[in-house]
């Protein structure tokens, strides 16, 4: 069994914390920490990231499979950032019964941007991937910029950012490009709409890689979905406005989660 690394604070209804591209269970401990005073907070660890095992083929069944091996927890809110949203959504879908509510952070069921659909532009996705064999590191931190672009404060995030990855190993460049690759080929928005538990999408004003549109497209798929919008926010809101984001996870597990 592949070795994930998770810590568990809290007590209370349980809700799991997944992080997205490249970055590890360490950039939610702060906002964990404060989650953790109404409830029982996992920060987990994707295979290959942090501390947690590296799997042979970084692919979104066997992600899910990985982390739910790991967490004890028989019935749990699994809240997903980013690449995490995408790996809540298909651990629903393929294991309902270890899921009681959905919190999708900055997150899209379908990435990439289509006809039909907001996200992020494929070209884009498709440089990232080219410049992880040119160079790691410098793809990191333009990916980390990307993310707090447009913040009047986004040095000072940015700074927590490139600290908080930089406390851990980068995962090496296969499992890099397998996280792009699930987040360019994935599209679980028809899981999304036949969802039947509940569902809360979180969603930052000015995140450039998970645009505003994106809430108006997911109510078109599944209108019993509640979507928030945090006024002056990125793609990491829970380090630029977190106790918005706290009030938000908090109605939603008082109000929806059994």
């Amino acid at each position: 069994m592949t070795k994930i690394y998770q810590q568990t604070f809290g007590k209370g209804k349980p809700v799991v914390l997944v992080h997205g591209w490249a970055m590890h269970s360490g950039i939610w401990h702060d906002f964990a920490k404060e989650l953790a005073k109404n409830y029982q907070v996992t920060c987990i660890d994707l295979p290959g990231h942090g501390r947690s095992q590296k799997i042979d083929s970084f692919t979104l069944e066997h992600i899910s499979d990985a982390l739910v091996n790991a967490v004890t927890d028989k019935n749990a809110c699994w809240l997903g950032w980013s690449l995490g949203a995408t790996v809540v959504l298909d651990i629903a879908n393929r294991y309902p019964e270890r899921v009681n509510a959905l919190i999708l952070l900055a997150g899209n069921p379908s990435f990439t941007q289509s006809s039909d659909w907001a996200g992020m532009k494929v070209r884009v996705l498709d440089a990232f991937a080219g410049q992880l064999n040119e160079n790691c590191q410098v793809t990191l931190l333009r990916f980390l910029s990307l993310q707090v672009n447009n913040l009047p404060d986004y040095k000072i995030i940015l700074r927590m950012l490139k600290a908080t990855v930089l406390a851990c190993d980068s995962p090496d460049k296969e499992t890099l490009q397998g996280g792009l690759d699930i987040l360019k080929q994935s599209d679980l928005r028809s899981v999304l709409a036949e969802l039947s538990i509940p569902v809360s999408v979180i969603l930052g004003e000015k995140d450039t890689l998970v645009p505003l549109k994106v809430g108006q497209h997911l109510l078109e798929i599944a209108s019993t979905i509640t979507v928030n919008t945090i006024d002056n926010a990125g793609h990491v809101p829970f380090l630029s406005n977190p106790q918005r984001v706290l009030e938000i996870i908090t109605r939603f597990m008082d109000e929806k989660c059994v």
